[in-house]
């Protein structure tokens, strides 16, 4: 076998050079889709066990992905025995035209995310309601839809986002088109038993402990998790930073985040400078250290289309688990800086500056905020 290159047909896992790649062809009933007929991925590691376990985790996600593209072209199942029912309304408008109708009159530049939750989101109610009329879905079918988003494990805070998104696409099909009739997901009762999901903090000697795994393990992921323990950035934040982002060369090294194409902020408090100190300016100098043709600070997961946060969330959590007590996720750093900077009794107002959160109060808009000098000294008394 060549040392340059070995396959497994199994694991669609090949190596080049010492790096292990994801390589698939693409079936033929799915290549129309492409621009290629085989996909290439690198798997950015030498490890054969991480590579497996990343290629069936890629391969999955084809799977899937291909399943959907192959009901789309198939033709429904006993569609000639369907009888048309006596209740469907004259307005016949169906809630999937209700959702490319929002998608084209509010999704414009928007991100990939805004237009992937309303399609999820409708999707859950084709699967579980049927594609009907908007207006012909009544208060007892969305009962049964929010008792199915229960029974599928979403928290409470989780049902209510998908229902405000789908009322929000019943409303404005309603309005745009004057048909006539209600909005069955309108008032929907969630019962208060249904607690929404706590998200707990880290404590701070799992913090310690994790950011000196993180610099033995010194990959593209660890520095990702350095990065954030430390600065109390969202995961999207970080994963859609450009390496420019990073500036290091300066008196107080820092993160100029601001909004890109490919990754929109959360609001406008969220554009801001981030002193960078310990775990997190060890972080940055080994992603400007790194040797890429991407100005992306984390390639793996973002590039100028878009960024995938979802799957650098799944691999991140998935890795805490063994590092961080129960039920701790990555965006409990997020929780955990809050409560470091309290613990040094920082004023809240610069607490939120550092943390890009909402302060309260009409003077807090006022004046261009504390300038970094200030922000790092807190930041370094919590360390």
């Amino acid at each position: 076998m060549s040392k340059l290159m070995y396959k497994s047909q199994h694991s669609h896992v090949s190596l080049r050079n010492g790096v292990y790649y994801f390589v698939r062809r693409i079936p033929s009933d799915v290549r129309c889709h492409y621009r290629a007929d085989r996909i290439s991925i690198s798997l950015r590691t030498r490890s054969h066990s991480v590579a497996t376990h990343s290629a069936r985790s890629i391969n999955q996600r084809l799977e899937d992905y291909w399943l959907g593209l192959r009901l789309q072209q198939m033709d429904i199942p006993g569609i000639c025995l369907v009888k048309a029912s006596d209740n469907i309304s004259e307005d016949g408008y169906l809630l999937s035209e209700a959702r490319d109708l929002y998608l084209r009159l509010k999704g414009t530049n928007k991100d990939r995310v805004f237009i992937r939750t309303a399609q999820r989101n409708v999707g859950y109610v084709i699967r579980v309601l049927g594609d009907r009329p908007v207006t012909d879905y009544s208060s007892a079918q969305a009962a049964q839809f929010r008792d199915w988003l229960i029974g599928e494990g979403m928290g409470r805070n989780t049902v209510k986002r998908v229902f405000s998104s789908v009322r929000s696409i019943i409303n404005l099909a309603i309005r745009e088109l004057g048909l006539g009739g209600q909005n069955g997901f309108s008032g929907t009762f969630l019962p208060e038993t249904l607690q929404p999901t706590e998200r707990k903090a880290i404590p701070i000697q799992d913090i310690r402990a994790i950011q000196t795994i993180c610099q033995i393990q010194d990959d593209d992921l660890r520095w990702l998790v350095a990065l954030i323990s430390d600065t109390g950035m969202r995961l999207g934040e970080a994963v859609g930073l450009l390496q420019d982002d990073i500036v290091l060369d300066t008196d107080i090294p820092y993160i100029d985040l601001k909004p890109h194409p490919w990754r929109r902020l959360k609001t406008t408090g969220s554009e801001r400078l981030i002193p960078l100190v310990g775990a997190s300016l060890w972080a940055s100098k080994r992603i400007l250290d790194q040797r890429s043709d991407s100005q992306m600070a984390f390639s793996r997961y973002c590039n100028q289309d878009h960024h995938n946060t979802n799957s650098a969330s799944a691999a991140l959590n998935k890795w805490l688990k063994g590092h961080a007590p129960k039920g701790c996720v990555i965006h409990s750093f997020r929780h955990s800086m809050r409560d470091r900077l309290r613990a040094q009794q920082c004023p809240s107002d610069i607490i939120d500056q550092i943390g890009g959160w909402v302060t309260p109060g009409v003077g807090q808009g006022y004046g261009s905020g504390y300038p970094l000098t200030v922000l790092r000294d807190w930041m370094v008394r919590m360390q």
